[in-house]
């Protein structure tokens, strides 16, 4: 009876243990997931600054250059963060722009935007426009992910520098080979970088951007700024 009852009582924790590592394991893929919304929560409003960090450095691109492009290009009021962060799910297309919560989302919008016939259209943190770069994803899944999307979009910054032996000009041709479009553009872009690393009392590293860009001064408020005019949607636009 004794050894009956010993061997129910190590059958019961051995069943409980099992029980509590299948539990775990599944919390665990939940979480990676974020499926049901168990587990630990992506902060979708970091993932573009995190690979536009690594990408300056890369590729060694002024610091903080590119995030404020991609702030001009899909940047989005975040309560958190108290401050214009760039958003992963962003698209444009026919002079609007929206912010999707997800990546699903967004890839969902864009597929209704291509039912309609829309074709030209800005994807991501760094809004890169998929008729004009149709060879930069393999899928919409691979245009959405932040990481996919920074290094296209850095690349690409960093191609025009080297075409045009200059950062300013890279800039400017960076969201438009027309250049008056792109004027105003690259002045928005430079004035607001200029502005930020005056604030943190750095020495602005790029000389030509004293010289070939007149700085609106105040710096132009990225709330002003909208889709359509290089800037990012505005808050009637949000979804």
């Amino acid at each position: 009876m004794h050894l009956a009852w010993t061997a129910f009582r190590l059958s019961r924790k051995l069943a409980w243990a099992v029980a509590m590592l299948a539990l775990a394991l599944v919390a665990g893929r939940v979480g990676a997931t974020g499926l049901s919304g168990i587990g630990p929560k992506i902060d979708a409003s970091a993932l573009c600054a995190n690979e536009i960090s690594r990408a300056e450095r890369e590729l060694r691109i002024p610091r903080q250059l590119l995030y404020v492009i991609a702030q001009v290009e899909s940047g989005r009021w975040s309560e958190s963060a108290q401050t214009v962060v760039a958003w992963p799910w962003t698209v444009m297309a026919e002079g609007r722009g929206k912010y999707l919560p997800t990546k699903a989302a967004a890839i969902r919008e864009v597929k209704r935007l291509r039912g309609r016939g829309v074709r030209n259209i800005d994807v991501g943190c760094l809004q890169i426009n998929l008729k004009h770069h149709p060879d930069a994803f393999g899928s919409l899944d691979e245009a959405f992910d932040p990481a996919a999307n920074v290094a296209y979009g850095a690349r690409f910054l960093r191609s025009l520098q080297i075409k045009y032996d200059s950062w300013v000009k890279a800039v400017g041709s960076y969201h438009s080979k027309s250049p008056a479009r792109h004027r105003s553009y690259r002045t928005k872009v430079l004035s607001r970088w200029l502005k930020d690393r005056h604030d943190r009392g750095a020495i602005v590293e790029t000389a030509a951007a004293k010289t070939e860009v007149r700085v609106a001064r105040p710096a132009t408020p990225l709330s002003e700024l909208r889709f359509g005019q290089a800037g990012p949607v505005s808050p009637a636009e949000k979804s």
